[in-house]
């Protein structure tokens, strides 16, 4: 793949990223900002000093969600982008369009979804301020085993594709990783913060919008991503028009 291709499907990953961000943003909005402002009113009723907001709440639900989400979307669209460069033709003989789709769903599963399943997103006033260091340590090496480990599993299943086929070779590759991530989650400290009186219901929305949230990401850009990289890669031959019959002459 030259540079011209590569650079080519950099851009159109971006805008397949801003696509996706933008379907993204109109879930968290609609899906996760009502959570947002609920645990916020339970934050306030159990403060004993209120802080002065830096930055009105109307704001931050709506340039400010919109600012961070997009922007997020055109950064990992680009990111993915190159993912997909790397990947095309190594993971198999898949055309454009598969690729990309199999590509998302294996960051989805990677980059958020095991992380998640430890370390599940949090609304405010779940979280002791003094702990967000070591949280934010453990969320993200939980991020980077969890992408070490699909990078290794895939490697893995490629080498024994030939002595057990790609089926068993799979399965074998998948059953690893579930081992090693298991093995992860059991021995990582378990962190749990939640206040007693915090409302089930309201902690359960917020996780599902978070996760809703990042399916819709990975999942545009996926769908997006794929159509122009299979019209860039694999263009439909121009039809050329069926000659006008003449006729005759007598």
């Amino acid at each position: 793949m030259n540079s011209a291709t590569v650079r080519n499907l950099l851009v159109r990953g971006m805008l397949a990223g801003l696509a996706a961000g933008a379907l993204a943003l109109v879930v968290a909005y609609f899906l996760g900002e009502p959570n947002v402002d609920k645990a916020i009113a339970f934050e306030d009723a159990h403060a004993h000093e209120h802080e002065m907001e830096i930055v009105s709440r109307s704001l931050q639900s709506t340039a400010g969600l919109a600012t961070g989400v997009l922007i997020y979307g055109v950064a990992f669209g680009g990111i993915a982008a190159l993912g997909f460069c790397f990947a095309l033709g190594r993971v198999g003989r898949f055309s454009p369009r598969a690729t990309a789709l199999l590509l998302s769903g294996c960051a989805l599963l990677a980059v958020y979804v095991v992380p998640f399943l430890k370390y599940p997103a949090n609304p405010p006033a779940v979280g002791d301020p003094d702990t967000i260091g070591k949280r934010t340590t453990l969320y993200f090496l939980m991020m980077v085993l969890s992408v070490l480990l699909a990078v290794a599993a895939t490697i893995l299943g490629k080498r024994l594709a030939p002595s057990l086929g790609t089926w068993y070779a799979t399965v074998v590759a998948l059953a690893a990783f579930a081992v090693v991530i298991g093995l992860a989650y059991a021995f990582l400290p378990v962190i749990n913060e939640v206040p007693a009186d915090f409302p089930a219901t309201v902690l359960w929305r917020f996780r599902l919008s978070a996760l809703a949230m990042q399916i819709t990401l990975w999942g545009g850009f996926g769908l997006a991503f794929g159509e122009l990289a299979e019209r860039l890669l694999n263009p439909k031959p121009a039809r050329v028009p069926a000659p006008t019959a003449v006729p005759a002459a007598h």
